[in-house]
């Protein structure tokens, strides 16, 4: 298999900030992101896209995500909460959560550039949060009872 961050993540070679995991899935806050109070939900299980996740496996990553979204407007109070899956980036199935505050947001405006008079996203313009803001998010989400912690 080619290199999956992902799976190095859950191997353990690969830092993240941990928000949730259980035998199935895990949630991190992501290194790219245009808001750095999002969560990327993901099943431990390599598999590339979202639609081939058996029903029950990709209902328990939405729902993780979906009381993720709950913390995240809990705890930062965003317009509202976005969630999604976009299927681009990793090869690894991953739900994204994430708080929205401009109606453009959905589209992650802030990854937006333009480059040859085409309007393209990357990463290339989102800083990249240290890792104790990243740490720290994740134990501010962590901290709640809407999903236990097992790690």
């Amino acid at each position: 298999m080619a290199e999956c961050p992902f799976c190095d993540i859950i191997q353990g070679n690969l830092e993240a900030s941990i928000i949730y995991e259980d035998d199935l899935v895990l949630a991190i806050v992501p290194l790219h992101a245009p808001y750095p109070e999002s969560a990327l939900v993901f099943p431990k299980q390599h598999i590339d896209h979202f639609t081939d996740l058996p029903k029950d496996l990709a209902m328990h990553v939405m729902s993780v995500g979906f009381d993720l979204s709950k913390k995240i407007m809990n705890k930062y109070q965003p317009g509202r909460m976005g969630m999604g899956v976009h299927g681009y980036g990793v090869p690894h199935a991953h739900f994204n959560v994430f708080p929205q505050n401009h109606p453009m947001d959905v589209v992650f405006r802030k990854m937006a550039y333009i480059k040859d008079g085409e309007v393209r996203f990357g990463f290339k313009n989102l800083p990249v949060p240290s890792r104790e803001k990243m740490d720290e998010i994740a134990r501010i989400l962590r901290g709640s009872v809407l999903i236990p912690n097992e790690r």
